[in-house]
């Protein structure tokens, strides 16, 4: 396991638009290159070993797009994307993993102090239960909000935030269109 600071990389970014990171306006956008930057150097290392990047993005996350899309999005494959993270975190327990991982609170740590909780309107515990009721269950947003206890604006928010996310889930539309492909030879 290797710890890369990439704090100098930010910052030679900031340096080089002239802007301050830490300025409200570019809070945001600086956590997005953050993750991006996260991401080049797992791609960097990937190609280093013919290796391919794991995503660890999981159901909860990729449903209300809580990502940055060509950052922690960026992956190869994505493992753990079936399962919710209130599964994730009950797996880790099984499987016999320290609490200090498995109930590690979420934080995207796009810039000091960010954490999910400071984001999403509830804990993952209730979004799950939500989240389930509304994409696996087929459940309409009031019937699922009140399955999960929740009112009924917090089922709205989260499939309006789906919507708004789709471009996050498709790929990138494209022009080429391939007429004819060759045999392998």
């Amino acid at each position: 396991c290797k710890i890369i600071p990439i704090d100098r990389v930010v910052d030679s970014y900031a340096n080089l638009l002239d802007l301050n990171p830490d300025d409200e306006r570019y809070r945001m956008p600086f956590g997005n290159l953050r993750a991006r930057i996260r991401m080049s150097l797992l791609y960097f290392y990937a190609n280093l070993i013919d290796g391919l990047v794991a995503g660890t993005g999981d159901k909860s996350e990729i449903l209300i797009g809580y990502y940055t899309k060509y950052g922690d999005g960026g992956a190869d494959f994505l493992p753990i994307a079936h399962l919710y993270k209130t599964q994730l975190r009950e797996l880790g327990a099984y499987m016999g993993l320290p609490k200090r991982i498995y109930a590690k609170p979420s934080a995207p740590r796009l810039f000091p102090g960010h954490t999910a909780l400071s984001e999403l309107p509830i804990d993952y515990s209730k979004l799950d239960i939500l989240l389930f009721n509304i994409f696996d269950k087929g459940l309409g947003v009031e019937e699922a909000a009140d399955k999960a206890e929740l009112p009924v604006d917090v089922a709205v928010w989260v499939c309006r935030r789906y919507h708004a996310t789709e471009h996050k889930r498709k790929m990138p539309p494209s022009l080429l269109e391939i007429k004819h492909i060759p045999p392998i030879l």
